[in-house]
């Protein structure tokens, strides 16, 4: 790499990473005040945002929806990505075109539809409409990962799994899933992260009556700026820090973000 490029990477991650540092920033003033940098270095504001029981509250309804929601959107992916693969559907491509269609879709739209369903059905303000609705609209991540892994599955291990008896079940539970699981839990994580950082669709469907932490943050500005709304972004990144990095550290994050291995000429 040229003096050139490296000087080129640095400034991109410089303009990429200033945002989180001015954030990080004025989330340690000593005072009610968002100043960077920071006049005074006190972490009572982390302190808040796990004592003061509106903020915790938020946050518990975040971590708890995109748990669940990351878990419902693998159980949507995954019986749709094997299907398309394994009994090569005649209309698999528009399947799978469904199946990415909410993320494709501005998330306005989605959580307009989202909001007329669960105000019909009687569930609108509940948080397991928030879970199903986030849980939907997330499926397009963990359904092309799993993709991706029942891709890399050699064919010959399918056959000789059935030369030696193992029917269709046998073969889902045994080879299928133990090799596609990694891109599972990839899958899994994406789901989770951006759970986590939703906005529109939480706001529009339980808005006032489930708090996510970022619904809570954008209905804490009516009352004025404060440090843990920082202090609040500060987690939210260290959580998808500590997500993928686990990924990177015990998977080949490259080959689960689609990367190929070059063979050989």
């Amino acid at each position: 790499m040229t003096a050139l490029a490296r000087l080129y990477l640095f400034v991109v991650l410089g303009i990429l990473s200033a945002p989180i540092v001015v954030v990080a920033g004025v989330s340690l003033n000593e005072r009610k005040s968002l100043y960077f940098p920071p006049r005074g270095i006190s972490l009572a504001w982390f302190e808040q945002l796990f004592t003061d029981p509106s903020w915790r509250g938020a946050l518990i309804n975040s971590l708890t929806i995109a748990v669940c929601a990351a878990v419902v959107a693998v159980l949507v992916a995954l019986p749709l990505a094997y299907a398309i693969w394994r009994y090569k559907l005649r209309f698999g491509a528009l399947l799978y075109t469904i199946g990415l269609a909410p993320f494709i879709l501005p998330p306005v739209v989605s959580a307009i539809g989202f909001l007329s369903f669960w105000a019909t059905v009687g569930l609108y303000g509940q948080m397991i409409a928030v879970i199903l609705s986030h849980g939907i609209f997330l499926t397009t991540l963990p359904l092309v990962t799993i993709t991706l892994g029942l891709r890399s599955i050699d064919p010959t291990v399918i056959e000789a799994a059935e030369t030696m008896g193992a029917d269709e079940r046998a073969v889902a539970r045994t080879v299928v899933l133990p090799l596609i699981a990694p891109y599972m839990l990839s899958g899994l994580a994406f789901a989770f992260v951006l759970s986590l950082n939703e906005y529109i669709i939480a706001f529009m469907i339980a808005g006032f009556t489930v708090e996510t932490l970022p619904v809570k943050i954008f209905n804490s500005l009516r009352y004025g700026y404060t440090p843990t709304m920082g202090a609040a972004a500060v987690v939210f990144v260290l959580l998808a820090i500590a997500v993928f990095g686990l990924i990177g550290r015990f998977g080949d994050l490259p080959k689960l973000l689609g990367a190929w291995e070059r063979k050989p000429d």
